[in-house]
């Protein structure tokens, strides 16, 4: 038992790093870059308070889980902008990085993190559709509501905005025309013409 408590607490401290791995979006009214533990939290609330919206039954206890460990691998491979494209150097360092975290853990845990892992990568349940829809939507409303920062910055044009994010239709249809809607309006309003 002293063994299983003490791999539990080196993966705590080690998983501390998530905090220093910065986002390309900032938190509302905020200068500063979002940390990927903060994105993670606030995730995690979002499929909490939105659940009742998802396309199919979901199981928010495993949707939680998933979206906390979703993105862990980022300690060692760092964040990527999303519309820059995955390549599988990205996804195979992230997937070492995955691995060698939960290789901290007691083979048991580490076993069922790694699951949940590999299921939101592979995106089929209805759990992962839910939670990678999900996933999206916390950086859309930053940009939105900060003027189209990291947009701009990194030159995203609207049709690779919208086409990239309409995956938010596949866990929350309901959802998507709401976002979709107010990043229509934006995109008309000139959001990503602002200096």
């Amino acid at each position: 038992m002293t063994e299983s408590i003490t791999q539990v607490l080196t993966f705590i401290v080690e998983i501390e790093a998530l905090k220093n791995v910065l986002r390309k979006s900032r938190p509302v009214g905020l200068e500063r870059y979002e940390n990927s533990a903060e994105h993670s939290w606030h995730v995690c609330l979002t499929a909490l308070l939105l659940k009742d919206y998802a396309n199919e039954p979901v199981n928010i206890d495993r949707v939680i889980r998933m979206m906390l460990v979703h993105d862990l691998g980022e300690i060692d491979a760092g964040d990527t902008l999303v519309y820059a494209g995955e390549t599988p150097e990205i996804k195979a360092k992230e997937k070492a990085g995955v691995a060698r975290l939960l290789g901290l853990l007691p083979a048991a845990q580490a076993a069922e993190l790694q699951d949940l892992w590999d299921e939101f990568d592979a995106g089929t349940s209805s759990d992962a559709r839910y939670a990678r829809a999900i996933d999206r939507i916390p950086p859309l409303l930053q940009n939105l509501h900060g003027d189209g920062h990291s947009w701009r910055q990194n030159a995203v044009p609207p049709e690779r905005i919208l086409g990239l994010n309409a995956r938010i239709g596949e866990g929350s249809e309901a959802v998507w025309s709401v976002i979709r809607g107010r990043l229509e309006q934006a995109f008309a309003e000139g959001i990503l013409n602002k200096v």
